[in-house]
């Protein structure tokens, strides 16, 4: 049974009703980020509950030193953790001497929560009953601000609705934080100073091992009825907090506020020691705004996001909250102003998996990015894997490559391996293709090649070199094979030619000696840079053409399809449609020794290679791979939905493309995998985008070319999304009689829509 407390509506993320069984739940649904920062939807005010504390800064990390039972050459030294930083938000209410606490409540009435996604922020309302029968109705707006994006801004609204009494407010900034995934309970922060200035206070502090250095800060503006009190703060200090006590006497019904500006500057973005006077900087910019038009600001910015990342369903509310959410919390990780940063599993939203890069970007990621942003936040994607080129390089020779091979990570933070699970470490190496074929989807997305003359080349020789070493030439097959690799699959690990990684590797070598041909011909002076940097030699490139030309694919000749490692008919082949339900999640069912043995899979692997090369294959071999495979899939992976809904649209189920898609875009919503208090699924958001531009839309590039098969699910009247193709905005609207499209630009466009060519005239609406 899904979780199914949260009220379908468009625009935003509602809860009623106080259950403190989901509070955690909710503090990962209502999560917060600008990019820069973000935090989980803790209370403001004190909790004694069951809760999961956690603030988080963009880049900023701890190399937690790898735990495993033992150790194995080759091993990452740490395990990169996202690092839950200092507490902001926090503000204590003590009310005629009793702290409000929702746990220890005699009562909680009228209890809401609003995440509104159309204009950004996050409301809290609720009226309680505490134990000395004080009755308050409290309310409390947050929003981290898009334009001044090291800062956030609080309002909390307070009433006493039975008497009049005394109101102790105290907000704090709280240094004394720990990560939860912590492997050794190692101090992670390091405090250096604790100041109090008026109103404002501050908390220096250092990461241990990482060094980087972060000033939290925060300023306060207390009000009765809406007009400034004069109340001074009672500074309290320690040696990892700061609090600012305001004592106030409030009568019955008077409306008490308490207005906090936080945040971090981080000697990321500043000079070290001026960290502090950043911090002032920041909050005289805030405070000279004020909370209104700050709010005003942040509705303007997200309406700019929402003007081109927008996709509108009508008949489905459930569906429409769905992929708004999910491009909401996309938004909320990622802008692409910095290619210093990446797309964490988790974002902003906790602590599991640490890391701040998975394949994850470059598969499912870049496409959301390419067509809802400018063309620079997909350069700035494929910029990060550039700058760590020579980590890659490193990774590799730890595990015996040699000459210039690089083998990205399965999990960084900056471009050094720090995954420590062997199966996945070692051998889940076909994220190594994902990045060459993101700049290839790049390249033939935006039309801008230079891309690839500048930096790209280099990382395809790198990876080119890798697959060349990562082969064997198997003397009983007589051809090059792939020994001990574990595919998207994570239920078959050590396995034999995975064809998605053999298919893959194939497909980086031919497209990095095309490339080198390409830059050769047309950019002579980077191509002699780049031979005189890499080596590359045509003895090396010959070598590379026999490996290409050789190598080995499973297949079975029964069921006419590439099997997913040699010995995958082996399995006792029982379909997940005859798997006892009270067997299911196999994951967390199930043995891993039973996992490993067993036909199913985690997520699309065989799949995953004809949803990334489908031009490669017919749609008869489509179907044929899909009915093979699609019943031995659990889609215990958040991965999964997506592709599968792409490619049932693809064969016109679209029955079947709708249930995927619907699993996809409610994944934390309606918490499918029973996980979302660990955190959202912010990579696989990405894939709800897919499922409807690429699936239903039938969005695909041809020939340097834009190509649309629109199709639309059974219960929807209409939807419509927007792509921004080489600077230019296309809109397409799709309803159960027609299809029309507009364009704004100053060009004429033509693209395929059910194979036929259309001119779209800017200005004109056409119909297809």
């Amino acid at each position: 049974m899904n979780q199914d407390y949260i009220i379908p509506d468009p625009w935003s993320i509602i809860e009623e009703g106080f259950d403190k069984e989901r509070v955690k739940s909710s503090e990962s649904l209502f999560s917060l980020g600008n990019g820069a920062m973000g935090q989980r939807a803790n209370f403001e005010e004190s909790y004694s509950g069951d809760t999961f504390q956690g603030s988080y800064i963009a880049g900023v990390y701890y190399p937690d030193k790898t735990r495993v039972g033992w150790w194995k050459n080759g091993y990452p030294e740490y395990f990169a953790k996202v690092l839950n930083a200092p507490n902001w938000i926090g503000i204590d209410l003590k009310i005629d001497g009793v702290f409000l606490d929702l746990n220890t409540c005699k009562k909680v009435a009228n209890f809401k929560r609003q995440l509104n996604m159309k204009e950004g922020w996050y409301r809290r309302s609720f009226v309680a009953t505490m134990p000395n029968d004080l009755e308050v109705a409290f309310e409390v707006t947050r929003f981290l601000s898009l334009d001044l994006d090291e800062t956030g801004a609080i309002q909390l609204n307070l009433q006493v609705l039975n008497s009049d009494t005394e109101v102790i407010l105290t907000p704090y900034l709280d240094g004394g934080i720990k990560n939860m995934d912590s492997n050794w309970d190692d101090k992670f922060w390091e405090i250096t100073e604790v100041e109090s200035e008026g109103n404002r206070a501050f908390i220096q502090s250092n990461t241990n091992k990482t060094n980087f250095a972060v000033c939290t800060f925060m300023h306060n503006e207390v009000y009765l009825d809406g007009s400034p009190t004069e109340a001074s703060p009672i500074a309290i200090k320690n040696e990892t907090s700061v609090a600012h006590s305001y004592s106030q006497h409030v009568k019955k019904d008077t409306t008490l506020t308490i207005i906090k500006y936080g945040g971090y500057t981080v000697d990321r973005n500043h000079p070290k020691n001026q960290l502090q006077h950043a911090a002032n900087s920041v909050l005289d910019q805030a405070s000279q705004l004020g909370f209104e038009e700050l709010l005003r600001k942040q509705k303007e910015a997200w309406a700019q996001i929402w003007e081109m990342s927008d996709i509108t369903i009508e008949g489905d509310v459930k569906a429409q909250q769905g992929i708004r959410f999910n491009i909401f919390q996309l938004n909320q990780t990622y802008l692409g102003k910095d290619s210093r940063l990446n797309i964490g599993p988790k974002g902003f939203t906790g602590e599991k998996y640490g890391g701040s890069t998975y394949w994850d970007t470059e598969a499912y990621c870049l496409p959301f990015y390419m067509a809802t942003k400018n063309q620079e936040v997909g350069w700035n994607l494929l910029k990060y894997r550039y700058n760590h080129l020579q980590k890659a390089i490193e990774n590799a020779e730890k595990l015996g490559f040699s000459d210039g091979a690089a083998l990205y990570p399965m999990v960084t933070m900056n471009g050094e391996e720090c995954h420590n699970e062997w199966e996945i470490t070692f051998e889940e190496i076909h994220r190594n293709g994902a990045i060459a074929y993101a700049i290839y989807n790049y390249t033939r997305y935006t039309g801008d090649y230079s891309y690839i003359p500048q930096m790209g080349l280099e990382v395809l020789v790198g990876i080119a070199r890798f697959w060349r070493q990562r082969v064997n030439f198997s003397q009983e097959k007589q051809q090059y094979v792939m020994l001990g690799v574990t595919g998207p699959n994570e239920y078959e690990n050590n396995v034999n030619n995975n064809w998605y990684t053999n298919y893959l590797a194939k497909w980086c070598i031919d497209y990095t000696l095309e490339q080198l041909k390409k830059v050769e011909e047309e950019y002579p002076k980077d191509y002699a840079r780049i031979v005189d940097k890499t080596k590359i030699s045509p003895t090396e490139t010959k070598d590379w053409v026999r490996v290409s030309g050789n190598l080995y694919f499973p297949y079975s000749e029964k069921y006419e399809v590439f099997l997913q490692q040699d010995g995958f008919l082996d399995k006792e082949m029982i379909k997940v449609e005859d798997l006892d339900k009270s067997e299911r999640p196999i994951n967390q069912k199930w043995s891993w020794d039973r996992i490993l043995r067993s036909p199913y899979i985690k997520q699309a692997d065989v799949l995953q290679g004809f949803y990334f090369f489908e031009d490669h294959f017919s749609q008869e071999e489509l179907k044929r791979h899909f009915d093979f495979y699609e019943p031995f899939t659990v889609h215990e992976s958040s991965l999964s939905p997506c592709v599968h809904s792409v490619q049932a649209a693809k064969l016109g189920r679209m029955e079947q493309a709708y249930t995927f898609y619907l699993r996809t875009s409610r994944l934390d919503l309606d918490d499918y995998n029973k996980e979302v208090e660990e955190g959202l699924h912010i990579t696989s958001m990405a894939g709800t985008w897919m499922s409807i531009v690429e699936g239903f839309g039938g969005m695909r590039m041809m020939d340097g070319q834009l190509s649309f098969t629109p199709r639309i699910p059974t219960g929807w009247d209409s939807y419509s999304f927007k792509i921004n193709f080489r600077n230019q905005i296309i809109t397409a609207n799709v309803t159960r009689d027609i299809t029309s499209f507009q364009i704004s630009g100053d060009a004429d466009l033509y693209i395929m829509v059910h194979g036929k060519r259309l001119k779209l005239i800017p200005g004109e609406t056409v119909m297809a």
